[in-house]
């Protein structure tokens, strides 16, 4: 299933702190203040920084969560999550900044490691003042979306030689870098980008990979309308605007960053932040009222609560998934909802007997499978680190396995969706068609027909092509996270259909497999 992660925390900009109110008369160098528990606080004999966009100890906090993130041994959410519970002084303000400074060190790590080399102090130093650099202008934490506001911005930060050690780089000609340095990959995922979308575009993608993605909410419409939320959002002030999502017809898109948890609207369920792709993704499965659904990989909910709400919280939504977790962050988002047709089930394989008791009998299953998240780089930047070719090749084993044990609740005529959020053909094209050839009771369902009612005024849907029935979101392209969506139909005869004894030991063989790759 894809990752779908919470929200990280975040707020327009640094707020003041009690303690910044003392004086002293050389603010770039201070000694730390530490509280009973060996935690910063504010430094010793700082100036009122009121109205500062970053301060030094964004830097410190910085440095010392960037080993830790660099190892790559967790998710980089994980990582900043942690540290921010161990800093509770923390402010939302201050965790927005210090999170999307992290983030923007991972997105460009190449470029930023390579110019790092030079400059003064240590490299943990150097990348994180580049990281603050990066957040204050394209992150849209800064005065204005600018290098050069950003180092005013970085005022109080920035140390005698570090001022014009930024505005080299600002200078820096992109087009002089190596191809892997300037656009941030590892030469593996170049190489794979190179052969699709190809050599033609694949610098434009790595591009729109690196920016970070804007925010999107879904309107909850079992509680409002996407005009009332927009309405609600545009009330919040400040530099914060939204705007109605260009496609999904319930998306608000967010130009700023507010803390939206603390808003009255989140907290009565008016909204979930989800990406404007992973939005249209429901239609592709267009559940009717009264049916029997199945998420089939929930995770924490995102997908299931939409496909709820346009399911109008009747029939039966099953959400399913292997992970307790997981399922445990979907009860108090579906509360929130007001949704009452949601039923998460925990399941220890696709095996389990609450499974079988459904095959056969589900109207419509979502399969959004465990995959590489290359689609999701501007999001989790960690990813394109972390992930390996090895990896990717145990990933398609486990989607097949999976899918194929979805397509068995379906009853004749249902519908089977499989989804991503990558971008490789082997985690996607060559899934569904392998599929197809291992289970010829299904068929292929044109994706530009299934999104029709969706874009009736355009020749071709949103993510569909004349060559191909598949659906496939770019970011390059789409302004959304990267999806691929593939619709199957149960042939209406496979009723008739009958499995002799053989068969169905092949069927038991498969199964134990499968289950053997999910534990």
């Amino acid at each position: 299933m894809s990752a779908e992660r919470p929200p990280r925390k975040s707020g327009s900009r640094l707020a003041p702190h009690k303690s910044y109110a003392t004086k002293s008369k050389d603010p770039l160098r201070r000694p730390e203040r530490r509280n009973a528990s060996g935690n910063i606080i504010a430094p010793e004999g700082q100036k009122n920084f009121s109205n500062a966009k970053a301060l030094p100890q964004h830097a410190i906090h910085l440095e010392r969560l960037l080993p830790e993130l660099l190892s790559f041994e967790q998710p980089a959410d994980r990582v900043v999550s942690r540290y921010f519970r161990a800093e509770p002084q923390l402010g939302n303000r201050d965790r927005a900044l210090i999170a999307e400074s992290a983030f923007a060190i991972l997105r460009r790590k190449n470029e930023f490691s390579q110019f790092a080399v030079s400059g003064e102090g240590s490299q943990a130093r150097r990348l994180a003042l580049l990281g603050l650099l990066s957040a204050l202008s394209e992150g849209g934490l800064g005065s204005a979306n600018r290098a050069e506001s950003a180092i005013a911005d970085l005022a109080h930060v920035l140390k005698p030689g570090e001022y014009e050690w930024l505005q080299r780089f600002a200078t820096v000609d992109p087009a002089a870098l190596n191809p892997l340095v300037r656009n941030n990959l590892p030469e593996w995922l170049w190489d794979a980008f190179g052969k699709y979308p190809g050599e033609d575009t694949r610098e434009e993608l790595a591009k729109a990979l690196m920016h970070p993605a804007l925010l999107d909410l879904r309107a909850n419409t079992m509680k409002t309308t996407r005009e009332e939320l927009l309405v609600q959002m545009n009330a919040l002030g400040g530099r914060y605007q939204a705007i109605p999502t260009p496609y999904a017809p319930d998306g608000v898109r967010i130009m700023g960053k507010p803390a939206l948890q603390n808003t009255a609207g989140f907290k009565a369920g008016m909204f979930e932040v989800q990406d404007e792709g992973s939005q249209l993704l429901a239609y592709l499965l267009a559940p009717k009222r009264g049916e029997m659904v199945v998420d089939f990989c929930a995770g924490a909910g995102g997908k299931t609560l939409a496909i709820g709400a346009l399911m109008r919280s009747t029939g039966r939504l099953y959400a399913l998934d292997t992970s307790e977790r997981r399922l445990a962050n979907l009860k108090p988002r579906q509360a929130r909802s007001g949704l009452s047709n949601v039923h998460p089930v925990w399941i220890d394989s696709e095996n389990d007997s609450k499974i079988k008791r459904l095959a056969g009998k589900i109207d419509r299953v979502l399969v959004d499978a465990p995959c590489s998240g290359m689609g999701t780089l501007r999001r989790n930047p960690d990813l394109k680190w972390r992930q390996t070719p090895e990896g990717v090749l145990e990933l398609n084993e486990k989607q097949m396995n999976i899918l194929s044990s979805a397509s068995r609740l379906l009853k004749p005529g249902g519908r089977l969706v499989y989804a991503t959020c990558s971008l490789l053909p082997q985690e996607n094209q060559q899934i569904a068609e392998a599929f197809l050839e291992k289970h010829p009771n299904f068929e292929a369902v044109p994706a530009a027909e299934v999104l029709k009612p969706l874009f009736p005024k355009d020749k071709l849907p949103l993510g569909c092509s004349l060559d191909n029935p598949w659906w496939q979101l770019w970011p390059h392209i789409h302004g959304t996270d990267g999806f691929f969506g593939a619709v199957f139909q149960k042939k209406a005869s496979v009723s008739a259909l009958t499995v002799d004894k053989d068969d169905e030991k092949s069927v038991k063989v498969k199964s134990k497999k499968v289950v053997k790759e999910l534990k």
